[in-house]
């Protein structure tokens, strides 16, 4: 906590966001009576602790579907990403395991030992068990998304992953994410949460699921080259280098931030469709579930533009301050939008005039700052209360400054 709040003191609301979620008593998910989501909440903390938070913040009645939606996906990329496993052995899974989650008492004990969620497919029974115990039409949505992902990772495993052209990335990202997307759009509509059109939008959904990817493609650059994996697109970074081991290089410094810019604009060009889709979504708890991810994308794309670590260090991520600030913040419309155009702005004066891209970045800031004003007016006011640093005026002044007293103060005790 003491290091968060150090990295965070130059940015008031960050600090006070940490304090108070420091300070703020934490929701017990108790299942104890309920063995089956006992152990499927398990699971739940050991594969993603974050993304387990913002899942129990759901609404009962979509919960413990999204959960098994996750655990589900895991399961089968558990199997997918384990270079442990024969190709022989591997394809029957991928292609038959929307069939498999309806077996009662099937587990899997054939990833290799060092696998991170090898025990999730060892314990896979529990989380049949509770799969069989969702709504039909859960079940059948669920089944139904495995299936194409299953049979999009056979694909890739047997041709191999060849991303030469920008329609391959968007094929593959579509595979990975997009279909996420559909899914969870389609649990939405089905619940009666959200109105059938968010289901019918497959558009939007996908474009969802490929704005969070290209966001972490991007960033991965050097840990996916380390472990011999090539996402970025040929047909952006061929533009650049002759391979895609170049761009590290140092001699190829600015080749190498002018390609950056090119994959940063080929995912910003999604986010028209992610403001359009966030805007259906009126359930409080499905809205703030899809607007952390996005937002935290958006923040990320903002920390990678320009930045030349992405060439020579491995996990880049926003501070935690800013992480927990950006989920205090991500609970209405107007908030993600006034988000949408804090970043967009510190993106666009980032911008190298010289960069090949830099009219392109500046369009795309420029659409969202008037689709922002335009749709969301109410993002004008959020916005300048967030560039106060916590509110508007004299008050935001004063709780700038405890937020910073605050912050020494927990430093201070964790130090002591």
């Amino acid at each position: 906590m003491a290091s968060a709040i150090l990295a965070s003191l130059l940015h008031p609301s960050e600090v006070l966001a940490l304090v108070q979620y420091k300070l703020s008593p934490k929701t017990q998910h108790d299942y104890s009576n309920d063995k089956t989501r006992q152990r499927l909440y398990h699971h739940l903390n050991m594969t993603s602790r974050s993304f387990s938070a913002v899942i129990q913040d759901l609404d009962e009645e979509l919960k413990d579907a999204i959960c098994l939606f996750y655990l589900v996906l895991r399961g089968l990329d558990t199997i997918e990403d384990d270079m442990t496993i024969d190709l022989d052995t591997k394809l029957p899974y991928l292609r038959t395991f929307h069939e498999i989650i309806y077996q009662k008492g099937w587990t899997f004990t054939k990833n290799g030992p060092n696998e991170k969620d090898r025990q999730l497919l060892v314990e896979f029974d529990a989380i049949i068990e509770g799969f069989l115990q969702l709504k039909p039409a859960y079940q059948t949505i669920i089944a139904d998304i495995t299936k194409r992902m299953g049979n999009g990772m056979a694909h890739y495993a047997t041709a191999g992953i060849h991303v030469e052209t920008n329609a391959d990335y968007d094929e593959y990202c579509h595979y990975v994410a997009g279909l996420v997307g559909l899914g969870l759009s389609e649990m939405f509509s089905a619940c009666g949460f959200e109105s059938p059109l968010v289901a019918e939008r497959k558009d939007l959904s996908n474009s969802m699921g490929l704005f969070l990817q290209k966001t972490n493609i991007a960033r991965d650059y050097l840990e996916d080259l380390r472990d011999n994996r090539r996402f970025w697109p040929k047909e952006i970074w061929g533009q650049y280098a002759e391979t895609m081991e170049d761009l590290v290089k140092p001699e190829n410094k600015e080749k190498a931030l002018q390609c950056l810019s090119h994959m940063i604009v080929n995912a910003m060009e999604h986010i028209r469709d992610v403001l359009e889709y966030l805007s259906m979504i009126k359930n409080p708890s499905c809205f703030k579930f899809c607007a952390i991810p996005q937002v935290m994308a958006m923040a990320t794309l903002n920390l990678l533009h320009s930045n030349y670590k992405v060439f020579t260090h491995e996990n880049i991520k926003i501070r935690k301050g800013e992480t927990v600030w950006l989920m205090k913040e991500s609970d209405s419309m107007d908030k993600v939008a006034a988000i949408f155009r804090l970043y967009a702005r510190q993106i666009n004066n980032k911008s190298n005039s010289l960069d090949p891209h830099f009219v392109d970045i500046g369009v795309i800031c420029g659409e969202i700052e008037q689709i922002c004003v335009g749709r969301f007016p109410g993002s004008t006011i959020e916005m300048k209360r967030m560039q106060a640093g916590v509110l508007g005026g004299k008050t935001g002044t004063v709780l700038a400054a405890a937020a910073a007293v605050a912050g020494a103060v927990v430093i201070n005790n964790a130090l002591a």
